[in-house]
């Protein structure tokens, strides 16, 4: 601790050799860039928030089962674009027994992670209807997401959700739709970067609304089950994980197996796409693609143009990790369980040396502990903050990418601050309150 805080020439240096202008504006794979150069040139181990990487080990069976598939030849066979058999069965039983929504394993595709997902999803939806170009994100978001439809050259909107929960979310959704150019909804439930989660009646208006206007809905599951103030992890057993599927069944929900089950290295996820809209016909596809059938579309036009397919092997770790979870003999939400414990302690940190969680409620309810909170610091800017946190050895990013207006605010993410690295941040933290009450 002798060694802080870190000269802030020391960092200033480092961002220009980076051409690293603004950390408001920076995204995460340049903060992780920037604190691990940091890291190398003082020798002083960060406690790092910035990134939603698991913290949490994959499950055995899933790797034993991608070992004997290779074993067993995958490598030297391409996969069916639309998914190995198995794994479409699974996802399909998957979200019967903990969303209690049916879909056929026809509308269960596998892919490369979430984010080739809702790459997918952004280049068929928008081809659906030529008055209809716009995606709407219900933010903060995924900042990703937003970079995804600048590539595409596709156009976007959104807003801040902080001021408009409960009740006044569907005056502000009937706002932008009123429009007419609005394809889509997106957005993440648990939320990044905040944690909050929608209520039943948020989803009620989100899947009514949609229905009104033909718009279809992203809803994007990547934290699925992990919302620790109830219990989403018996198969078949209520609590269900709360889904707008409920409300409409113009949805296609996004799942990933990266931090539900720990399995971010092998980029495998899926898009879940609705019975009907699988089948529904839109016969403006057929300007861009081989289909006027959105299922067909999505498959052998999105899916097939970007990976043809997802790797075949990760798709057999995938779909055992699925069967065990829907026979009931794993329960991936007491193994991820212990983020809610670690994000509960540094809360606590945080607020007990003059910080604020940003983020604070779901309507009139005390937001869950999970995989990420929001911090601020009184009369500080969100990138003045995160400056400041740096020479003290803790990174975050700032909100300013993730479509907030709480531009006072960090994202923290509790995945690689490991229960006994909680001292450690105490101890910073206290400096911290030192140098700047």
């Amino acid at each position: 601790m002798d060694s802080l805080p870190i000269s802030a020439d020391i960092i200033l240096e480092i961002r220009r050799e980076m051409n690293l202008k603004s950390l408001a504006w920076a995204s995460i794979r340049e903060i992780v860039q920037l604190v691990n150069r940091i890291q190398e040139k003082t020798l002083i181990r960060f406690i790092r928030t910035e990134m939603g990487v698991p913290g949490l080990s994959a499950p055995q069976i899933a790797i034993d089962a991608e070992i004997e598939a290779l074993r067993n030849g995958v490598a030297s066979v391409y996969p069916p674009i639309e998914g190995k058999k198995e794994l479409k069965h699974e996802l399909s039983r998957f979200i019967k027994l903990f969303l209690n929504i049916d879909v056929k394993p026809e509308g269960c595709i596998p892919t490369v992670g979430s984010m080739q997902g809702s790459m997918a999803c952004f280049l068929i939806i928008n081809k659906t209807d030529p008055l209809k170009d716009t995606t709407l994100f219900i933010d903060p978001g995924f900042p990703v997401q937003k970079r995804q439809l600048h590539i595409l050259g596709f156009k976007f909107i959104n807003f801040d959700i902080y001021n408009f929960r409960g009740r006044k979310l569907r005056a502000k959704l009937e706002e932008f739709l009123a429009r007419g150019d609005i394809s889509t909804f997106i957005y993440s439930n648990p939320n990044n970067p905040s944690w909050f989660c929608f209520t039943e009646n948020e989803l009620k208006t989100i899947g009514e609304t949609a229905d009104k206007y033909g718009v279809i809905v992203i809803e994007d599951l990547a934290y699925f089950g992990m919302d620790f103030r109830k219990n989403y992890g018996k198969p078949g057993v209520p609590p269900y994980q709360p889904t707008v599927a409920n409300y409409t069944d113009n949805y296609i929900l996004l799942f990933s197996s990266s931090k539900a089950f720990s399995y971010a290295g092998q980029r495998i996820g899926s898009a879940i796409v609705s019975d009907k809209l699988f089948y529904r016909e839109f016969p403006n596809l057929s300007q861009n693609y081989s289909t006027t059938r959105f299922g067909q579309a999505f498959i052998q036009d999105a899916i097939y143009s970007l990976s043809a397919g997802t790797a075949y092997s990760a798709q057999s770790g995938f779909a055992a990790i699925l069967k065990a979870v829907n026979n009931g003999e794993y329960d991936f939400v007491h193994h991820v369980r212990e983020y809610g414990e670690r994000a509960k302690q540094m809360k606590k940190l945080f607020l007990e040396n003059g910080f604020k969680i940003v983020y604070d409620k779901d309507e009139d309810r005390l937001l869950a502990d999970g995989f990420y909170f929001t911090i601020s610091y009184p009369d500080y800017s969100g990138e003045e903050l995160l400056a400041e946190l740096l020479r003290y050895g803790v990174s975050a990013i700032t909100l300013d990418t993730t479509g907030s207006e709480r531009t006072e605010g960090l994202r923290i993410c509790v995945s690689q601050t490991r229960l006994q690295d909680m001292q450690v941040l105490k101890e910073r933290l206290e400096i911290f309150r030192r140098d700047h009450s």
